[in-house]
């Protein structure tokens, strides 16, 4: 099966059950999507499924046949950060990294949508998990990114 993943055709030919974040991970060296839960409830494995955000850990390869895939390393364009990757950096949001990129694949997908977001909004869209709590700096990067994407 074909599957298109940071702009780049790909042949996967392999156990159509295989998670999309093992074929990620373990097949194609894009290591910045993580594996936390695999039972798509903490949001680390998050990408991009045709302009959606999506957990991979329960997406069997089966399911991605045909799809756009964008993970975290394909976000940037030209060498320049998308602008919820350089409010991540402004506001210093990452404590640990590890949730990190499910988060921004998150936002970047929400902010789509949302262009002018309360911290309602932001508490109710963005179920991504993160042990180190830094929830309030998330806001405030979403806020800034929110801004950035306007401009």
């Amino acid at each position: 099966m074909d599957i298109s993943v940071n702009g780049e055709r790909r042949r996967f030919e392999g156990d159509p059950d295989m998670p999309l974040l093992w074929y990620l991970r373990d097949e194609l060296g894009l290591v910045g999507t993580k594996f936390g839960c695999g039972i798509a409830s903490c949001g680390a494995c998050t990408v991009h499924i045709n302009g959606e955000a999506t957990r991979s850990c329960a997406v069997p390869m089966s399911g991605a046949a045909g799809a756009s895939v964008t993970t975290i390393e394909g976000l940037a364009e030209g060498g320049k950060l998308h602008p919820v990757q350089q409010a991540w950096i402004d506001e210093d949001v990452a404590q640990c990294g590890y949730c990190q990129a499910g988060q921004i694949m998150a936002v970047t997908d929400f902010l789509e949508a949302n262009p002018d977001p309360t911290d309602a909004d932001i508490d109710a869209a963005i179920g991504n998990l993160c042990r180190c709590g830094t929830y309030a700096r998330v806001r405030k990067a979403v806020h800034r990114a929110a801004a950035l994407m306007r401009s």
